[in-house]
């Protein structure tokens, strides 16, 4: 009686590799590049120096870094708490009306649409002391006229403002999906059992739906740290450095002042910072998915 034999793997490793060794040499070579220029002094054109950490020394001295990292972590923040405040009381409002809720997600979904330079040009204007709709909105009805752009107190909170009218749309699409997808049976069985909306959401909703949050506060925590469109187009920086961010400061050294190296040490900085967000997320999500 002949066996069965059974099929053989086909070896897929001889189609698989050239892409692996193309998209690490092309992931290692620019990290290798910033790491051996943020050991040198090096301007655009000429000749390059070693000289070790000097330029990391250079940083912590200055100052300027400290600021802008300061700023940054304080705009991301701020950005990522109130865009998951806002979406999640917009994907509770959406889950649960039926009429007109398609249309509602598409007008949530189009400021994402826009480039960053295009939404800090259209709330420059909005914006603007002089002849900005806002301000003049506000003086027709007797309310301050605040300087939204130029002034130390108001420059930042104004940044978050543009931040969360942009990107609030999506923590919102993402949420109101996680919330479509969760069982109905928890639910009849707290309200059979007397529940009000705020213990149903906070006893059920929020802890089915931590994975979810968890991943989309990393993913946003991410991309508000590398801010700088906003702050290019709207503040430059300013007033007096109180909109600094990493990405125009390290902008601002290496072609404004060509001091790539110093340049390089920045970002050496701030991509261990991305990846330490990165490993505590892994580390998370396997702590999480172990437990479960």
């Amino acid at each position: 009686m002949a066996q069965d034999i059974a099929p053989s793997q086909p070896n897929l490793w001889p189609y698989i590799l050239p892409t692996v060794l193309v998209l690490g040499a092309c992931t290692l070579y620019p990290i290798a590049t910033v790491l051996w220029m943020s050991l040198h002094d090096w301007t655009w054109g000429g000749d390059s120096v070693f000289s070790g950490l000097k330029n990391f020394r250079l940083l912590w001295l200055k100052g300027s870094f400290v600021i802008a990292l300061l700023n940054t972590v304080t705009f991301a923040v701020s950005a990522v708490l109130v865009e998951l405040v806002l979406g999640m009381i917009l994907a509770l409002a959406a889950n649960r009306v039926t009429t007109g809720a398609g249309i509602f997600r598409v007008l949530m979904i189009l400021p994402l649409m826009v480039s960053g330079i295009a939404v800090s040009l259209v709330w420059k204007v909005l914006l603007d002391p002089t002849f900005g709709v806002i301000n003049a909105a506000l003086g027709a009805v007797g309310l301050p006229e605040p300087n939204w752009l130029g002034s130390t107190t108001a420059a930042m909170p104004s940044l978050v403002m543009v931040e969360t009218w942009w990107q609030t749309g999506f923590v919102f699409i993402i949420l109101a999906a996680a919330l479509k997808s969760l069982p109905e049976e928890p639910f009849e069985a707290a309200r059979l059992e007397g529940a009000n909306g705020w213990q149903m959401f906070r006893y059920l909703t929020l802890p089915m739906l931590r994975p979810v949050i968890v991943t989309v506060v990393v993913f946003r925590l991410i991309d508000t740290l590398k801010v700088f469109d906003l702050v290019f187009g709207l503040t430059g920086g300013g007033p007096l450095r109180a909109t600094e961010a990493v990405q125009t400061l390290t902008y601002q050294t290496a072609f404004k002042f060509s001091n790539f190296g110093e340049a390089a040490a920045i970002v050496v900085i701030f991509s261990a910072l991305i990846f330490a967000i990165c490993a505590a997320y892994g580390a998370l999500d396997r702590r999480t998915g172990g437990a479960e």
